[in-house]
C-alpha cells in the first residue's frame, strides 16, 4: 500500500493493481463511518455513499470518496423547501434512511424507497442535486407502490423497474412497478407466466434494454440462488437453465453490470458469507468465478455496495461497507482487463462458441425490434441524447457482427460434418468389436459345456474308485477269514493223530 500512496501524485495508482484481484486502498485522513444497507453510485470518478444503517440506527449523511486523490469528504445538503404532513408535522426533506436504492439521472441522484423513522404508506422518491446540493422529495403520481426496503431497481431507458422487497409490515413482495422518470408517473406492470417467489435483498440487472434479470435474495426462512428473466417485450417470466459454476444461495449481495457481464459480490445466509466474486455472462447464461477472498473478509459481507468506475481510462470495480459480524468502512477495488468484459472466454469448443454467438446475435437483433416496453423517442443515457450517427454506427456494427457470426456458423457446420465422420468410424469399429465379442462368448459357452462333461466323468470315476476300494477291503477280509479257517483245520488234524496213538498203546 505504501507504493500506492507514493504514486497518487502522478495519478497512476491504479496501474499497480493486479487484474481481477480485490485490493484494499490505504486512505489517509478521516473516512466515512462503517455501515451497511446504504446506497452507492459513482459520478465523475467520485463514489457517493448515502445513508445506511449501523447498530440499528439509520444514517442520513452523504459521504464522497474521490477516486483520484483517494480522500473522503462530506457533502452538506440544503433543503429545498419545507413540506407539511397531514398531521401538521414537518416532513424531513432528507431523513435518515436505510435499505433504499439509488441511481443517477441527469445531474441528480434519485433515492427510491427504503426504511426511515417516519415511513409513509407509499414509496417515496427523493433527490439530491449534485450541482446545487439541494435535496428534496419528488412528487410522483399514478399507481404509487407501497413503501418498502430490500427491493431492486433497474434503469431501462428513462424508466425504473422496481421489483419485490419487504414492506413496513414485513410482508414479502414480488410485484413489479415502473416509474417513468420523464413524467414521474408510477404504474403497475402486468406480467405472465410464473413470477419469482416473494423476496427481498436480491439483485436485478437489465440486458440489451429488453431483459430484466433477478438473482438470489431471501424470504424470512429461505435463501435463494435462482435466476429469473422477464422479457420486457412479451412481458413473460422464465427461469432458464444456467451453465457454469455452482452458485450458493445468498442475500444482501451487490451487483453491477459491465457490457455483457454481471458481477456479483458478497452476500450470505446470516451464518456464512459468500467469499467468491461471481460473473454471469448474460448473453450465454454462464456463471463463472472471477476471484475469491479469505474467511471473514469484508467482501464476504451482507449489505455492501459495488460500483463500476473509469479511472484514468481504466475500468475498475469499487466496493464499500457491509456487515459480517462487524461493520466495515474499507474501500476495495478490482482492476478489470481491457476488453475482457465484452468477450469472456468461457466456451472452449468452436461449436459451443458458435451457439453462444448465435444467442448474442439474437439479443443484438432484438435491440432493433419494436417492443411493448420501448425506450423514449429520443434514446438517452443518463439524460444525454445519442447522435444519429452513433445509431448508424451501432447498426453497421451489428450487421458486421451478423456476417461474422454467419461465417462462424458455417465453419462450425464443417467441423460438425467431420465429427460425424469420426463418429461413424467409431460406430463401425464398435460393430466389429461387438461381433468379435459375440464369437468369443460362443467359444466360452462351448468350453464351459465341455468342462461340465469332464466334471461329470470325473465324478463317475471317483465313485468307481470308491467302489473298488470297498471291494478290496472285502477281499482282504475274506482272505483273513480263510487264513484263520485254514489254521483251525490244521490244529484239528494234529489232535486226532495224537489220540490214535494213545488208544493204540492201550489196545495192545
Amino acid at each position: 500500500m505504501e507504493e500506492i500512496r507514493k504514486e497518487i501524485d502522478v495519478g497512476d495508482w491504479h496501474s499497480n493493481l493486479a487484474h481481477h484481484e480485490w485490493t484494499p486502498l490505504s486512505v489517509p485522513g478521516s473516512r466515512a463511518s462503517a455501515r451497511y444497507k446504504h446506497a452507492a453510485v459513482v459520478v465523475d470518478e467520485k463514489l457517493y455513499i448515502v445513508g445506511g444503517s449501523r447498530n440499528g440506527r439509520y444514517l442520513s449523511d452523504v459521504q464522497v470518496f474521490d477516486l483520484r486523490s483517494l480522500t473522503w469528504s462530506s457533502s452538506k445538503l440544503k433543503t429545498e423547501n419545507t413540506i407539511q404532513e397531514d398531521d401538521g408535522s414537518l416532513r424531513e426533506a432528507f431523513p435518515a434512511i436505510s435499505d433504499h436504492r439509488m441511481i443517477k439521472w441527469g445531474n441528480k441522484l434519485l433515492l427510491i424507497g427504503g426504511y426511515s423513522k417516519k415511513l409513509t404508506d407509499n414509496m417515496s422518491v427523493r433527490f439530491i442535486d449534485l450541482e446545487t446540493h439541494l435535496c428534496g422529495v419528488v412528487d410522483a403520481s399514478g399507481n404509487v407502490p407501497v413503501s418498502r426496503g430490500g427491493h431492486s431497481i433497474t434503469l431501462v431507458g428513462s424508466r425504473v423497474l422496481v421489483f419485490g422487497g419487504e414492506d413496513k409490515n414485513r410482508r414479502l413482495l414480488n410485484d413489479l412497478h415502473v416509474l417513468d422518470l420523464e413524467t414521474m408517473t408510477w404504474d403497475v406492470v402486468e406480467t405472465t407466466q410464473t413470477r419469482p417467489v416473494p423476496r427481498f435483498d436480491h439483485t436485478a440487472a437489465s440486458h440489451s434494454d429488453r431483459y430484466l434479470l433477478i438473482f438470489g435474495g431471501c424470504s424470512h426462512s429461505i435463501f435463494f440462488n435462482d435466476l429469473h428473466i422477464l422479457d420486457l417485450q412479451t412481458m413473460e417470466w422464465s427461469q432458464p437453465h444456467v451453465q457454469g459454476d455452482v452458485v450458493a444461495p445468498r442475500a444482501g449481495h451487490a451487483g453491477i453490470t459491465i457490457d455483457e457481464n454481471w458481477y456479483i459480490v458478497g452476500g450470505g445466509d446470516n451464518s456464512t458469507g459468500c467469499l467468491e466474486t461471481l460473473v454471469l455472462n448474460m448473453s450465454k447464461l454462464v456463471w463463472s468465478t472471477s476471484t475469491h477472498v479469505g474467511a471473514r473478509h469484508p467482501l464476504g459481507s451482507e449489505g455492501l455496495s459495488v460500483c463500476s468506475a473509469s479511472v484514468y481510462g481504466e475500468n475498475i470495480l469499487v466496493a464499500f461497507g457491509g456487515y459480517n459480524g462487524k461493520y466495515n468502512n474499507d474501500i476495495f477495488v478490482m482492476r478489470l482487463k481491457p476488453g475482457e468484459s465484452s468477450h469472456p472466454k468461457i466456451f472452449k469448443s468452436p461449436a459451443a462458441a458458435a451457439a453462444a454467438a448465435s444467442v448474442t446475435a439474437a439479443y443484438a437483433i432484438a435491440k432493433l425490434e419494436t417492443s411493448d416496453f420501448p425506450p423514449p423517442a429520443n434514446p438517452t443515457l443518463n439524460g444525454n441524447s445519442f447522435p444519429e450517427r452513433d445509431i448508424r454506427n451501432r447498426i453497421d456494427a451489428i450487421k458486421e457482427e451478423k456476417r461474422r457470426l454467419e461465417s462462424s456458423v458455417a465453419e462450425t457446420k464443417v467441423e460438425n460434418s467431420k465429427l460425424r465422420e469420426k463418429i461413424d468410424e467409431v460406430n463401425s469399429s464398435h460393430t466389429e468389436l461387438s461381433q468379435e465379442l459375440q464369437s468369443v462368448q460362443g467359444q466360452l459357452i462351448s468350453e464351459r459345456s465341455r468342462c461340465f462333461k469332464l466334471e461329470a466323468q470325473i465324478a463317475e470315476l471317483q465313485k468307481a474308485l470308491e467302489s473298488g476300494q470297498s471291494i478290496e477291503a472285502e477281499v482282504e477280509m475274506l482272505r483273513r477269514q480263510k487264513s484263520a479257517s485254514d489254521e483251525e483245520g490244521e490244529d484239528g488234524t494234529v489232535q486226532r493223530q495224537g489220540s490214535g496213538r494213545v488208544w493204540g498203546l492201550f489196545g495192545r
